[in-house]
């Protein structure tokens, strides 16, 4: 309309083209990520799929186990109930290290017959392994390879004066088994007895192993092992139950022969809470993520370990009560999502809870460390494994992989997250403002009388100055002030959702008024308004950066002010190297010109800081 040569409009639509174009995004993005799963490293998490670093800072749900994670995993018998007798076992860990008392004196020969019978059959029904002090490896304690429940009653084996694992084996050769699983909660050893016959040894759950016994001396030792499972249980004790027998011949099936032992007694173990569990339920709470306990446990010792660490809510009936697996099952409970501890569980049941929590919206973080797991952490949103004792299949299965096994490193992962996609919005806000500020310039521009405002290697080289170097630099910023003090952001909530899209467009608006004044007030100077117009968009885009920073005064990311520093230096290089000169047809200013240039600067700091706090969105987690 204007009568402007066709070159000229060529030139200018490649300009708006190359305007238009977040070139640096991907890079910037997938850098963000990277950066986030180094961190994460660093904290004890390593994450196997780059997108969970993102899905992290929306997780809403936290399903975790209790062995090993809430707990310290270090299980040590304490109590051993007999039919004739009860012992309690002192020591600590796995050092063969202690006594067997009855009513608080050393026990008796007599009375420790009984109890030694018991743990005999637990240390043949046995898989793990003690091992000694190393000097070789500097190990100056009894460690343990195998389930640490296993090597807890091979240490009150050797407490109380049972024959060596060595000596058992020998002795009673392992013929045959059918292992634990979470549906039977029990594991059955066929051993060699001698003469044909065959001696049957079977530790489990109470319910599972209590059913299935058959005393000699009547139902009444049963009934008590009944009621001193349940209170041993609601004592915060994981509890078995043992029984053994003999038969004549090896059996076609190892459970036909399940069926009519003898009860030798109950077994129970503590696992205390680790120390810093109940506070780290709370941050989860405080970062709006509802924590939920699934454990095979007995449903008293789920309850008796909740408590201690804060889990069970008591504001409904629903939220202060534990649901076993079966009553998942039945279907007796109406709203899954209501409740905060399972107990006796099976993998079908944890997918049942994953999917019933999904189904509301929320996005799930589950942990586990077994093969039974594998399912729940492939189907979860966060799969978390544990490094430590967990199964390769449940690593593969996960994406992320905890080192060290605690789970306040699940926390400092969300952490993580939450900082990786503000870091991305911030950038998105950022980039996306200067390159509408970029189009808005080159449109109305020739409006006012600036005839092909910027040209398209200049735009190029801001874009490189601003997105590249600047862009990559924001995502190493720190995490916000309260980043875990408020609730997910919600999954169904765009990327530029929650008042980012205003800050944008309020920021382009800036840019561009203070670009286009400044190529305005040059050419009223008789100053080369191109290339103050060009230095001015530079400033302005540098100005906004720091404004966005959540952290104004903070050395954790010296790299982003740095960044701002070389941007400058190599805008002065576009306009005094002749080389860079002639390419990008600039001009060398004045300090007249530089001084409108550089008043870009401040407008677009002072916008920044307004916009964030001019446009939070509907609630905190809005807030990039």
């Amino acid at each position: 309309m204007r009568g402007l040569p066709i070159g000229t409009m060529a030139v200018t639509a490649i300009s708006l083209a190359v305007a238009a174009v977040p070139e640096s995004l991907p890079a910037v993005v997938t850098l963000a990520l990277a950066l986030g799963a180094r961190r994460m490293v660093a904290r004890h998490a390593l994450v196997r799929r780059l997108p969970a670093v993102e899905t992290l800072g929306s997780v809403s749900v936290l399903a975790t186990d209790k062995t090993g994670t809430l707990t310290e995993g270090r299980m040590v018998v304490q109590h051993v109930w007999t039919p004739r007798v009860s012992a309690e076992l002192t020591g600590v860990g796995y050092e063969p290290e202690g006594e067997a008392l009855v009513d608080g004196r050393p026990a008796r020969e007599a009375e420790l017959a009984p109890v030694r019978d018991l743990l005999t059959v637990t240390a043949l029904c046995n898989d793990a392994t003690l091992r000694p002090p190393d000097p070789a490896t500097s190990e100056a304690r009894w460690t343990a390879l195998g389930d640490p429940m296993e090597a807890a009653l091979l240490t009150a084996a050797a407490k109380t004066g049972c024959p060596a694992p060595a000596e058992l084996s020998a002795s009673r050769p392992r013929i045959g088994e059918a292992p634990f699983d979470s549906l039977r909660r029990r594991m059955t050893t066929l051993h060699a007895a001698g003469q044909g016959r065959v001696l049957i040894c079977l530790k489990g759950a109470p319910e599972a192993v209590l059913d299935t016994a058959v005393l000699e001396d009547g139902p009444g030792p049963l009934a008590q092992a009944r009621q001193e499972a349940a209170r041993l249980a609601e004592r915060g004790y994981r509890v078995l139950a043992v029984g053994s027998g003999v038969r004549d011949g090896v059996p076609d099936r190892i459970t036909a022969v399940e069926s009519g032992l003898t009860l030798l007694g109950l077994v129970a173990l503590s696992d205390p809470p680790k120390p810093h569990a109940a506070a780290t339920l709370a941050t989860c709470r405080a970062a709006g993520i509802t924590p939920v306990l699934i454990t095979g446990d007995h449903p008293a010792t789920a309850r008796a370990v909740a408590s201690r660490v804060a889990l069970l809510g008591d504001d409904s009936e629903a939220l202060g009560r534990v649901v076993t697996g079966a009553d998942v099952a039945a279907g007796s409970v109406a709203d899954l999502t209501a409740v905060r501890v399972f107990a006796r569980t099976d993998p079908q049941q944890k997918l049942d809870i994953v999917e019933a929590w999904r189904g509301r919206g929320a996005v799930t973080a589950m942990t586990g460390d077994g093969v039974n797991d594998g399912p729940a952490l492939h189907r979860a949103d966060i799969g978390v494994a544990m490094g430590e004792r967990g199964t390769e299949v449940a690593r593969q299965a996960a994406d992320v992989v905890l080192t060290d096994d605690e789970l306040s490193t699940v926390v400092a992962a969300v952490e993580e997250g939450r900082r990786v996609y503000d870091n991305i919005r911030r950038f998105l806000v950022y980039g996306m403002a200067g390159g509408a500020a970029e189009i808005l310039v080159m449109l109305i521009g020739p409006l006012l009388g600036l005839p092909l405002p910027l040209r398209a290697g200049q735009i190029l080289w801001i874009n490189l100055l601003t997105h590249g170097l600047t862009g990559v630099a924001m995502g190493a910023e720190p995490a916000a002030p309260g980043v875990m003090r408020r609730p997910p952001r919600p999954p169904d909530q765009h990327i530029l959702g929650g008042g980012a899209w205003q800050r944008l467009l309020l920021l382009a608006v800036v840019v561009t008024t203070a670009t286009l004044g400044a190529g305005l007030a040059a050419r009223a100077l008789g100053l080369p308004w191109q290339s103050v117009l060009f230095l001015a968009l530079l400033a302005a885009q540098l100005g906004v950066v720091m404004g966005l920073r959540a952290r104004l005064l903070t050395r954790q990311n010296l790299f982003l002010p740095l960044a701002v520093l070389a941007s400058g230096f190599l805008a002065a290089a576009a306009l005094y190297v002749p080389f860079l000169s002639s390419v990008l047809e600039t001009e060398p200013l004045g300090w007249a010109g530089i001084g409108i240039a550089a008043a870009c600067a401040p407008a677009g700091f002072l916008a920044a800081r307004l916009v964030r706090t001019a446009f939070r969105g509907p609630s905190p987690a809005g807030r990039a």
